[in-house]
């Protein structure tokens, strides 16, 4: 399992907060539901304008036919209606007295309803008979001598539907393609308006993480500018916040360390007089107290001078990894010695260049190693490893315990101890280990050693030659 420590975590995206989308859920709502009202209404329009002509033709072909068959009761008037122009399929047409005896009938149609036989005008209304949607149209027709008849006709609806559909069409056809094309043309504005915040993203997503100067402001939209220049106040406050902790803690370890040193030093003094067991056990416990604290001030200067902006002036050039690497190595190989642990060194036979700041880069490596030759125990290996794939890399192995992989994300965390250790620690040697590949741009892996023992810090350093800077020193 590898565990890796990007330079800039990626961040996570949330459509419920973004601008952008909220602008499209704003401006295409009420274009849908304009064009869902225009639906509606079109659609009752067109069904109004599709009936009125087929009324008036429906309701004068029944005239016809009433008229005819009081001219010529005679005549069979389902003949008579072939002759009409244009007839429509399944025609239906009767004729009732006013008591309700059915005179003649061309089809089936409902009994006129007693209603009907009071209406003056005539009536219109869809009505369902024999499985089959109908127009029917019910009047009355005066003959001579005072009398009247009540006339029905009716009609499938189907054509009046195709018309009205074609009459719909018609209308939210056009409708639909201009919200479309209004609806390209707004996303298209969208993304033209909010480039200028893409752009700013970007500049910021590619700054490096040490780099406190403001943003610049003059190319942003006038909305925005108020916010970058509050935002650029806030990175003015936390750099002084940040200034003055460093500072602080700095100042706090290098004033601490004089009196720590003198106390070991004393009780290191005391130690060698002949003195009773208890005050000598007493005087161990206060020689490794200041051991302790003497480390725990050493790392905390350490780590406030790899912290970003702790060193603006602090110059970057093209160095030798693998010199670096052999001369810290070679300077903690008596240490190993003492602790009964093999240190070695392997590296390819050239020069790897990096572009760096030496004493960090051995910060970086005395800490790894420290760590190394603290947890291996007697009889144990440390190598020392450099080499150079798609840019320098430098690894340090060794075959201690091992850290397990549900705690490989936490070891880097400021004053994290691993539970259960016996060995002494501040718990920031891997903390100053993260802060210098950040400033260097590289990135950290841990995984397990290659024999499945133990741990392997590998430090990724990016890619530059020799070129950018010089000659390696």
């Amino acid at each position: 399992m590898t565990t890796e420590f990007p330079r800039t975590p990626p961040a996570e995206h949330d459509d419920t907060l973004s601008l952008r989308q909220q602008l499209v859920n704003w401006l295409f709502t009420p274009l849908f539901l304009l064009l869902l009202f225009s639906t509606v209404t079109g659609y009752m329009a067109a069904v109004t304008l599709a009936n009125k002509p087929y009324d008036l033709v429906l309701l004068e072909r029944a005239r016809l036919l009433a008229s005819r068959h009081v001219l010529a009761p005679g005549d069979h008037l389902a003949e008579t209606y072939r002759l009409f122009p244009g007839q429509a399929d399944d025609f239906r047409f009767s004729l009732h007295d006013m008591a309700g005896n059915g005179i003649v009938a061309i089809g089936r149609l409902p009994r006129p309803r007693p209603l009907d036989y009071q209406i003056q005008a005539p009536q219109w209304r869809d009505t369902q008979y024999q499985g089959r949607k109908l127009r029917l149209v019910t009047f009355r027709f005066a003959v001579a001598g005072g009398e009247a008849l009540l006339a029905q006709a009716a009609e499938p609806i189907d054509a009046r539907q195709s018309l009205g559909r074609s009459i719909l069409g018609n209308i939210v056809i056009p409708q639909f393609m201009f919200i479309v094309i209004a609806g390209i043309a707004v996303w298209i504005g969208l993304k033209r308006g909010f480039e200028p915040l893409e752009r700013l993203r970007r500049e910021v997503a590619a700054r490096p993480r040490d780099d406190p100067q403001p943003l610049d402001e003059t190319r942003a939209p006038d909305e925005v500018r108020p916010l970058i220049l509050e935002v650029n106040a806030l990175i003015e406050r936390l750099k002084t916040m940040m200034e003055a902790q460093r500072r602080f803690v700095a100042d706090a370890a290098h004033q601490l360390r004089t009196p720590f040193a003198g106390l070991k030093a004393r009780a290191e003094l005391a130690r060698r007089e002949p003195v009773a067991e208890p005050v000598r056990d007493a005087l161990e416990r206060i020689c490794d107290s200041a051991q302790r604290c003497s480390h725990l001030v050493n790392q905390l200067l350490t780590l406030a001078r790899n912290e970003p902006g702790a060193r603006p002036g602090a110059p970057m050039h093209v160095l030798d990894l693998r010199r670096v690497a052999q001369d810290t190595a070679a300077h903690w190989a008596p240490e190993a010695l003492r602790q009964g642990v093999d240190l070695g060194f392997e590296g390819i036979d050239m020069q790897l260049p990096v572009r760096g700041h030496e004493p960090s880069l051995r910060d970086l490596l005395d800490n790894l190693l420290d760590n190394a030759v603290r947890y291996t125990p007697a009889g144990g290996h440390i190598t020392v490893r450099v080499g150079y794939g798609d840019s320098a890399w430098l690894e340090v192995e060794d075959d201690g315990p091992g850290i397990p992989a549900e705690q490989r994300g936490q070891v880097f965390e400021r004053f994290h101890r691993m539970p259960g250790t016996e060995q002494s620690g501040s718990g920031l040697g891997l903390a100053i280990v993260q802060e210098v590949a950040r400033r260097h741009g590289a990135v950290v892996l841990l995984e397990e050693g290659r024999d499945g023992a133990g741990c392997r810090f590998t430090i990724r350093f990016p890619h530059h030659g020799a070129a950018e800077g010089g000659e390696p020193g």
